[in-house]
């Protein structure tokens, strides 16, 4: 906890630096902002709002729960011309297409996964295994991810997440398909399914756990309160959890984010996002290395003006953080779970 040293991270195949006595050091940078206690609960300007008109001159119905439609400027469209053939192999590109959706999970602006009800939760993770299953169905990887606050580069305070379905596999996913094929082939087991029996038994960068799922701080973390969602049970996609893995998905959830709000007591900012087993011809292929999982990457690390940065040294030479996996996880465990805004009620 006091001496500096290196990591190993086995799904990226790759190291951190730790070095925990760094957290001490005074702070003369940058202060954030924190995120708007006023947001309106209904806006009509607010493209995401029931009822509000978007950019592209589309109304958005009157929706109750949740709600997805197409991008309005997608990263990725269906039809894309090749790119030209390269005379080098330094110059290479190749055709990229796909999807990009986006999915209101309330329509209160003013809510966030955290205060939402255990069914409303719910509901949400219906509605990304229905995305994942629709879109896998023809492209090989669906991205859903949440960027949560303007620190991570969220546009709009209005609950929301985006799923972008690829004709190719992204970096992280290729990166974790290799690593966990080559654990499978040499331990004969999946290796975030042992992962999470150690971490289990280990119980010392355990943050939340229930009968079906458990959240830690992962061992390799580079974020200050990083953390990793796992199911207990070999699952290898979203779309493949029972009903009552399900509920306990929200469960979790709920849980976790309380904390996370709880810490600094903020809206806590993060980027998430769920990794599975590869989808489209992927469907008929061995996945069994895959084991389904969802990464939490929030930036804050003193308190709710203060972030880690990675620059300098973490963009030129690997990544470092700045106290243990260990002392985060121990203060994210230590929380209530009853969120701040909800004591006095």
């Amino acid at each position: 906890t006091e001496h500096q040293h290196v990591r190993y991270n086995p799904l990226r195949d790759d190291w951190v630096l730790v070095s925990a006595h760094r957290v001490k050091r005074p702070w003369q940078g940058q202060l954030e902002k924190p995120p708007p206690e006023d947001v309106p609960r209904w806006d009509p300007k607010n493209p995401l709002c029931p009822g509000a008109t978007r950019a592209n001159g589309e109304v958005n119905p009157k929706y109750e729960g949740t709600f997805v439609f197409p991008n309005d400027f997608p990263a990725l469209q269906p039809d894309a011309p090749e790119p030209d053939d390269n005379d080098h192999p330094l110059f290479r590109a190749a055709s990229a297409r796909g999807v990009c959706k986006v999915m209101c999970f309330h329509p209160w602006s003013d809510l966030t996964l955290p205060l939402m009800s255990l069914p409303e939760i719910r509901a949400v993770v219906d509605a990304w295994a229905e995305l994942a299953t629709e879109l896998g169905a023809s492209y090989p990887w669906v991205q859903i991810f949440e960027n949560k606050g303007a620190m991570m580069g969220c546009s709009n305070p209005h609950p929301h997440c985006q799923v972008w379905a690829s004709s190719f596999l992204p970096n992280e996913a290729s990166l974790e398909d290799r690593s966990q094929r080559q654990h499978l082939s040499q331990h004969g087991v999946p290796m975030l399914l042992e992962y999470a029996e150690q971490e289990a038994r280990r119980k010392e960068r355990l943050v939340v756990e229930n009968a079906d799922w458990l959240v830690v701080v992962p061992y390799w973390a580079t974020w200050p309160y990083e953390t990793l969602l796992l199911p207990r049970r070999h699952v290898c996609r979203l779309q493949d959890l029972s009903d009552s893995e399900r509920d306990s998905l929200a469960s979790i959830m709920q849980r976790l984010l309380i904390k996370y709000d709880n810490l600094f007591e903020v809206s806590f900012p993060y980027s998430m996002g769920w990794h599975g087993a590869p989808t489209g011809s992927y469907l008929a292929e061995d996945c069994r290395h895959w084991h389904l999982h969802a990464h939490y990457y929030p930036p804050l690390l003193r308190s709710a003006t203060v972030r880690k940065f990675m620059v300098g040294y973490e963009m030129l030479a690997q990544a470092q953080r700045d106290l243990t996996p260990e002392q985060a996880a121990e203060r994210l465990r230590s929380l209530p779970e009853v969120h701040y805004k909800k004591r006095a009620e």
